[in-house]
This record gives C-alpha cells, structure tokens and sequence, in this order.
C-alpha cells in the first residue's frame, strides 16, 4: 500500500496554524487533522491491512505527526490566550502596579554581584569553582580543619548546631567545602568555594548570624607563601585598583600554619584588614589522605567586608533590609 507524504500534511498544517486568531480557529484546525474524519484518522484504520513491519513502521510516523500537530496546537493555543489578557489588562485595567508580562527581568543583588566578580578574578587564573553543603557535621567543620575540641569556636555561643550531640550545624566556613573537595580530587587543585556561612554573632554594623564568604585553595608540587603573597596581590588589585596596597601581618588559623591576615591601604591612609590566609596545615592533608610533604595554602574572605570596602555601606543590614533606595544604587 502507497504512504501518503505525512511531511506534506504537516507543512499545510503550520500554514493553516498561521492563520489562527481565535479558539474557534484551532477547534475547526484541530477538527480538520486529527478529529474523527480527518486524513490521519482514515490512514489509521488502513494499519490492520499492513504486514507487521510496515504497520509498525507507519503507525510509529502518524504517532509521531499526531504528536506534533497536538503540540503545536496547545502552543498557540497558550499564545492566543497570553494576547487576550495582554489586551485585557490594556483595555480594561488603567491602574495596574505589576507587569505580569514584563521582559525586563532583574537586577543581582548587590552581594551577588560582588560574589560573581570575585569568582570571575580567580577563575582567569585557573581556580573553579566548587560547592558544598550549607548543613555540615562538626568533622568536617572542625576536626579535619585541625580545630581541637577546646578552640572557642566550638562552643554553642559560636556556632549554631543542629542537634543535643553538636554532631551536625550550620557551617561557619566555605573552608568545609576544601575539605569535600581534597577528599575526592587528588592534587593539583585549585578551586574557589562562594557560599552562605552562619555564625552565633549580634548583629552589629560589620557581624550578622548570616553572611558570604569565598574559600580559595590551592595545593600543587612545591607551592610557597609567596605564590600566595603573589595571587593574593593581584585579587587586591583586580579588585580595588593598581594603586592599593597590601600588607601581611601574623595571625593564628587552626588549619594553616603559618598564617596571616591581609591588610589593604586604604583612602584614610588607614590599613584594613579583608581576609584571613596561610599554608595549609600537614594535618589537615593527613585528614583527607594527601601524602606526606604535600604542600598549598588557603585563603578565605568575607564578600559583605568586600562591598563595603568599595562602596562605602556602614552597616552590614543594608544588605538584608530589602530597601530598593539602597539595592537600585549598585
């Protein structure tokens, strides 16, 4: 039995669908293709006539042509429907405060915005970027960061946890996310880790129980504190300009050794300090099953200090009042 040319009946349907401006008009399209005494129903009921393989063969095309027709059908009907409310609201509503069919889309947030181009700078080096859980245990947390069970910042009044045994919390760095990654990836690594962080502080105008941080780590053959030095040197000047300086000065991290904290000159000829870094401590790559000698270092800095270095905010809840006068400046 001859096949009629199925591609020809659904071109001389998109040219009818074209011509549909109304419901009325897909009813009568849809009655004409796919209704009872419509072509593809006639060339149904020759199926039964057919060997196997061509009636399997067949019946699969006017399947698929009947598919296609449906489909496009409750696309324009959706479309149809979309215009006559459009046309609705114009006509019939004059004080309306929501587009509902706006294209204009919205704007990131500020936090957002500084977060992407923190990534974008270390990503032109080479890091990626990696994620982990905002819920994590304490092990990752703290043990396999070297933090001892005495360190002030495992006591309830610091760290909000998730259970009586203080097995599992809210982790108060995107460091537990170096942790996940070394335990599955094997040197070289050098990845960025953005991320929401919480801590039991008081809100006050530079702390909040809830803010933003980035981990970075880097661990490869023979990596020194000046190659941290260095990539830290030009993060600072990517970000706030060639002509801040920066200034090492020694601080104490569990989980690196030595350590520093990252101080910028700044407009007042005051030093700031912006983040926290150091060679990663030999325990912890014993934690996560690195050979001994391995070498890397880690930095970590808050994206809220960041913004409000740069644009001047006073108080870290500007971030999180929701005020459009604050958010449309940036």
């Amino acid at each position: 039995m001859a096949e009629i040319n199925l591609d020809k009946i659904y071109a001389s349907f998109l040219i009818r669908l074209e011509e549909c401006n109304s419901n009325d008009d897909l009813i009568e399209l849809n009655k004409d293709f796919l209704a009872k005494d419509s072509v593809l129903s006639i060339e149904r009921k020759k199926l039964p006539d057919l060997n196997d393989k061509n009636r399997k063969e067949y019946g699969a095309k006017l399947k698929k042509l009947n598919d296609n027709i449906e489909s496009e059908l409750n696309k324009k009907k959706n479309e149809l429907l979309q215009k006559k409310y459009i046309e609705m609201e114009e006509k019939d509503i004059t004080d309306i405060s929501i587009n509902w069919f706006s294209k204009e889309g919205s704007n990131k947030h500020v936090i957002t915005s500084v977060m992407n181009e923190v990534v974008d700078i270390f990503s032109s080096i080479g890091y990626t970027v990696a994620h982990g859980p905002e819920a994590e245990t304490s092990w990752h947390n703290f043990d396999a960061l070297n933090t001892p069970d005495w360190h002030p910042a495992r006591y309830e009044s610091d760290t909000l946890y998730l259970d009586n045994k203080l097995d599992n919390l809210l982790r108060t760095q995107t460091s537990t996310v170096q942790v996940r990654y070394m335990s599955e990836n094997k040197p070289p690594v050098y990845i960025v880790a953005p991320g929401r962080v919480y801590r039991s502080d008081q809100l006050d105008s530079t702390h909040s129980p809830v803010f933003h941080q980035i981990e970075g780590l880097a661990v490869d053959d023979a990596i020194t504190f000046s190659d941290l030095k260095g990539t830290l040197e030009y993060f600072v000047k990517e970000f706030f300009g060639n002509n801040v300086k920066t200034k090492f000065i020694p601080h104490f991290f569990p989980f690196t050794e030595p350590s520093a904290e990252v101080l910028v000159s700044w407009k007042d000829g005051d030093w700031l300090e912006i983040l926290g870094c150091g060679m990663v401590d030999p325990n912890v790559f014993k934690k996560v099953k690195y050979k001994k000698g391995t070498q890397g270092f880690a930095f970590g800095v808050g994206v809220e200090r960041l913004a409000m270095l740069r644009y001047n905010i006073d108080h870290i809840k500007n971030f999180y009042d929701n005020d459009l006068r604050f958010l449309r400046q940036f």
